[in-house]
């Protein structure tokens, strides 16, 4: 009995399914089925071209995509109160308001010429890669937090304020206003030796974003002085705005861990360090405002009222 060769039984194997076989495999269906997946595994992996399948992405909705929908954003000038008014969010069982995040500094290099091409397959640009990355960022602190909401105090985030609105379409902010004029005494006496014009120009950048991203966005403002002549009346309007609880022990924030107090995570100063929230240095006169400031400041109702500041919170 001869042993088949290698070339008899590759011959073999491409001889045509006779009849019989055809008819065990059920009338010919199997065989049809096969050659039909192979057409379409043929499509699958063809080039893109003429005749060649090509996937579309479907549009991906960006807060559906969100692991923390609503975010809240607090949008303010530098030197005006965040990290008071931080604390003492903190400082209630449901809320989550960590030091500075500058997640505007988070970026994302597209590290390769055909990543682009890759994740656009995704539906996903450069910025919203970074979206995925900050959402991601604020997620994990809230999961680490075992809280609810979580607030991102970040004085420079009113900078690309438009870019936070877009990254979450759902954000809840509260406008934090300190008056413009001593706003700029206090980063003066912060960075000894500054030059004036140049804190007053960035002052005036600050102050500025923070009125177009008023007058755009939905909000809540508070005063940093209504925050420190009447805390208590100040937190529970802001917990109502949260749609949470006001619990007065928040103004106690001495009591609780917060982080830590040091440059580029917040202020550092001895008065915040105290747990106890001190009354704001009184207001400077409207001849002393600076003139960059002094428009802003009579928008924001401060010239004329340098006393019973009390603010219509709205």
């Amino acid at each position: 009995m001869s042993v088949p060769t290698i070339r008899t039984s590759a011959s073999r194997t491409r001889q045509p399914i006779s009849a019989g076989t055809r008819a065990r495999l059920g009338g010919g269906e199997v065989v049809r089925g096969l050659r039909r997946r192979a057409r379409l595994l043929g499509a699958v992996f063809r080039p893109p071209g003429p005749g060649g399948a090509v996937y579309e992405p479907t549009p991906v909705r960006v807060y559906s995509t969100r692991l923390v929908p609503s975010p809240v954003f607090v949008f303010c000038p530098e030197r005006s109160g965040s990290t008071l008014l931080r604390v003492l969010l903190d400082s209630h069982t449901g809320i989550c308001a960590p030091p500075e995040l500058h997640l505007r500094t988070l970026q994302v290099r597209l590290g390769r010429e055909f990543t682009a091409t890759a994740m656009a397959e995704l539906g996903l640009d450069h910025d919203e890669l970074e979206h995925l990355l900050w959402d991601r960022v604020l997620h994990r602190e809230l999961y680490r937090s075992g809280k609810e909401i979580v607030v991102d105090k970040t004085p420079a985030n009113v900078l690309r304020w438009q870019r936070i609105a877009r990254a979450w379409p759902e954000a809840r902010y509260l406008f934090l206003l300190r008056h413009p004029g001593a706003i700029a005494e206090s980063v003066l006496a912060r960075r000894r030796g500054a030059d004036p014009a140049t804190v007053l120009a960035e002052v005036a950048r600050y102050t500025d974003a923070v009125t177009q991203a008023r007058a755009e966005l939905p909000g809540l403002t508070v005063r940093y002085e209504d925050l420190t002549a009447d805390p208590a009346a100040t937190i529970q309007t802001v917990c109502a705005y949260l749609g949470v609880a006001w619990e007065p022990g928040m103004l106690e924030y001495g009591r609780f861990r917060h982080g830590r107090f040091q440059p580029f995570l917040g202020d550092w100063s001895a008065n915040v360090r105290s747990g106890v929230v001190q009354l704001a240095r009184p207001l400077p006169a409207d001849d002393d405002v600076p003139s960059v400031l002094r428009q802003v400041a009579r928008e924001w109702g401060y010239l004329g009222r340098a006393a019973g500041l009390r603010s219509v919170v709205s």
